[in-house]
């Protein structure tokens, strides 16, 4: 393990060797010592990570919402693809949900946003016009996380 004692250094590390970083970050974590630590680019790495996990919701819903437009709008192209992809992107939100819980109530937070972005990528992937679709979302978020459901 690096032995680096100098936040300039610790800085440097972060820049230069961002695994040796977290590797000594985590060895001073363990050993409580505190002042050793770089705490200006590690409050700013645990930021991002809550950003990156909220993110990562978003982009799983907005998918979700992608493909149960397509397929309610284009029942003639269905395709076992796209309930697959509904189908892998709920787990993924399963999964963030078991593992964070309280990713929950950012849901209803991006529900609207992540419906937009998906209209937009519904449109252009089956050139459907965006006014075709609803300006909400004609589903639930229970119907979305809904393992069973698929529009008509």
């Amino acid at each position: 393990m690096i032995q680096v004692t100098l936040k300039p250094e610790l800085a440097n590390l972060y820049e230069t060797d961002y695994l040796a970083w977290i590797e000594l970050t985590l060895s001073k974590l363990r050993s409580q010592d505190l002042d050793a630590i770089d705490w200006g680019n590690l409050i700013e790495e645990i930021e991002d990570m809550g950003k990156s996990a909220r993110n990562s919701l978003k982009s799983n819903l907005r998918i979700i919402l992608l493909h149960l437009l397509k397929w309610q709008y284009q029942p003639s192209h269905r395709s076992r693809s796209w309930q697959s992809s509904i189908i892998e992107h709920r787990l993924r939100i399963e999964d963030a949900f078991a593992e964070s819980p309280s990713l929950k109530r950012h849901f209803a937070d991006i529900f609207d946003a992540a419906y937009l972005g998906a209209i937009q990528l519904a449109s252009s992937e089956t050139g459907i016009a965006k006014k075709t679709f609803p300006n909400l979302c004609p589903y639930t978020p229970e119907q979305v996380l809904d393992a069973d459901f698929l529009p008509n």
